[in-house]
């Protein structure tokens, strides 16, 4: 196995790919202005297009989702500022492999080249790895491009943050990944065997990824087609792509962040959409029924009370049915949260009353409406005056119910939407007849 720690001297330059190699590997940008979908840092007035020009690299984190071409870029960087460079994976490194490349590289700078260290992966070093970098970046021992598929912001250090610029790379759009299969045809000398429909939808199941519609599109190049695939033959012959999705990583937040929001902004067909996309997946179903309640609550509350029942009703449904027939439930219950009713008093009016029982958990409720028990309790005047408010006139007393230290607050506060509407009515008449008591 050839040493990845060799000088420039001893390590013989990488051969150009073989014909076996893969499509996706023998069609790699040999210049910066190959590469697609991503000129909005490549080109003459983005990030890395400047510091090219300026000949001189920040170290910085290219952040984008899979087959958008950061390995790539960071290649092609080194190349284009004459720089040493040195790859190494986060899942395969560990300290000894990085030590290593750390005294590699300061050799190099003896000889004055400086070294780009490519970390594939960097989110998977955990914290005190990460922190191993810090010394040997600040001194230009080394300029770190590191790769992620992951938000920085919660997978990195913040102060490996502050000495690198975040990038953000594009997933791929049609017109990048249809350039991709152009250079793939012009390769291989001939077209894919493909209706133009079906090269519309194969672009389409690549979600972005330039390496998966690649791999594919060698796939179609492998096998002997006689006629050209409609989109129904090219769906039989190739798998479907699994969703980009994974349940502990931030598309997880975004897609539910999404979902709670559409529900929130009355938008039944995106709410739809963004269930549908978290089901297909893998989500787990319950989960999805535990936020949609929690929606119900915050975001529709007393407007419409069914909404909780219609929630708890397809979570029964769904335990009942299982998957796949279960899930028509969620969708009615997602479709119901989105068309109701809004309100959030009921989730403002908590937030308020738990504040203040912060600020006065210690008074004592007033002695009229505490309960007496014992003799003791009824000669110190607990109980006394309480007033049964079925027995009063409307049934409605207009009792006094907080400390006597304390003012009366207004916790709820219902809008004019749905049932809330005629709750504000019945509270406004109580008020109403709380004063006329209290001048009688």
């Amino acid at each position: 196995m050839a040493d990845l720690f060799q000088t420039d001297e001893q390590q013989p330059a990488a051969p150009p790919p073989g014909e076996n190699a893969p499509l996706a590997d023998r069609l790699r940008p040999q210049a910066l202005d190959e590469v697609v979908g991503q000129e909005h840092l490549t080109g003459p007035d983005g990030a890395i297009g400047r510091m090219v020009a300026a000949g001189k690299l920040a170290s910085m984190i290219l952040w984008g989702p899979p087959g958008t071409g950061k390995t790539t870029i960071a290649r092609l960087l080194a190349d284009a500022v004459g720089m040493h460079f040195v790859a190494i994976s986060a899942v395969f490194s560990g300290v000894a492999d990085l030590k290593k490349v750390f005294a590699e590289a300061r050799d190099h700078m003896r000889i004055g080249k400086q070294t780009l260290l490519f970390v594939d992966e960097i989110h998977r070093f955990n914290r005190a790895q990460q922190d191993g970098f810090l010394p040997y970046v600040e001194d230009g021992t080394v300029v770190l491009v590191g790769a992620t598929t992951e938000n920085p912001s919660f997978e990195l250090n913040a102060a490996l943050l502050s000495r690198a610029q975040v990038l953000i790379l594009n997933r791929l759009d049609n017109a990048a990944l249809c350039k991709l299969l152009d250079r793939a045809e012009a390769l291989m000398e001939r077209p894919l065997p493909l209706t133009p429909e079906a090269r519309d939808a194969l672009v389409a199941t690549a979600d972005g990824d330039g390496r998966f519609l690649l791999n594919q599109a060698e796939t179609l190049f492998s096998i002997e087609i006689p006629e050209p695939l409609a989109p129904a033959g090219l769906a039989a012959l190739l798998h479907r792509r699994v969703a980009v999705y994974d349940k502990d990583r931030e598309g997880h937040y975004n897609l539910i962040s999404a979902l709670h929001k559409a529900i929130r902004g009355s938008d039944p067909q995106a709410s739809l959409y963004y269930l549908a996309r978290m089901l297909v997946a893998g989500e787990e179903p319950l989960y999805l029924l535990r936020r949609l309640t929690r929606a119900a609550s915050e975001d529709i509350g007393l407007a419409d009370p069914n909404a909780l029942v219609q929630c708890l009703a397809a979570k029964d449904a769904y335990d009942f049915l299982g998957s796949p027939e279960g899930e028509l439930a969620i969708v009615q219950a997602c479709l119901y949260l989105a068309t109701a009713p809004k309100s959030n008093a009921a989730y403002m009016a908590q937030k308020g009353a738990w504040r203040s029982a912060k600020e006065t958990g210690s008074l004592l409720p007033p002695k009229n409406i505490l309960n007496a028990p014992t003799k003791l309790m009824k000669q110190i005047g607990y109980g006394k005056g309480y007033q049964y408010d079925h027995d009063a006139e409307g049934g409605f007393s207009g009792d006094n119910y907080w400390p006597e230290e304390m003012t009366p607050q207004t916790f709820y506060t219902p809008t004019d939407r749905g049932l809330e509407k005629r709750i504000a009515e019945r509270m406004a008449w109580w008020e109403e007849q709380r004063h006329a008591k209290k001048d009688d």
